[in-house]
């Protein structure tokens, strides 16, 4: 495993020190010059001290709201309280308080009041009618 290592050794560094990347524009030359355009995305530390530095450098832990660590922090702990607490209680309310669809509850509860009032009643739970055959009407058997 330390040969392993060892092989590794020379490149750590290299990785560990920013240097600027550079992008080489690929399109056709405009300015008298006619070299190709370089771009640097990330100037190195002694070139940044002159112009706008990246959040990410000013502030490692930027959430992306403000350039302003005590903004972008104050920033996103606003964000996340509304939009994770606050949606989670009220979209968790507005869930609970919602209709109920299919009236299940309903017929839950009339069916509970029903064997109860025929338990009073002494009535079997189910009749084996289900409907009265009384109310039913038949037509003869030669009619159709």
């Amino acid at each position: 495993m330390l040969t392993r290592l060892s092989r590794f050794g020379p490149t750590v560094p290299r990785l560990l020190s920013c240097p600027p990347t550079r992008f080489v524009s690929q399109s056709k030359p405009t300015g008298a010059a006619g070299s190709t355009a370089v771009t640097e995305l990330h100037p190195a530390a002694e070139q940044a001290g002159h112009g706008e530095v990246s959040p990410y450098v000013k502030n490692p832990d930027y959430h992306g709201f403000s350039s302003d660590p005590v903004v972008d922090e104050w920033n996103m702990r606003v964000g996340f309280f509304f939009g994770i607490s606050v949606a989670l209680v009220i979209g968790g309310t507005f869930i609970h308080y919602l209709p109920d669809h299919g009236m299940r509850q309903w017929a839950r509860r009339e069916a509970e009041r029903l064997i109860k009032q025929r338990e009073e009643e002494g009535l079997p739970l189910i009749n084996e009618n289900y409907y009265d055959t009384n109310n039913i009407v038949l037509t003869p058997a030669g009619e159709e």
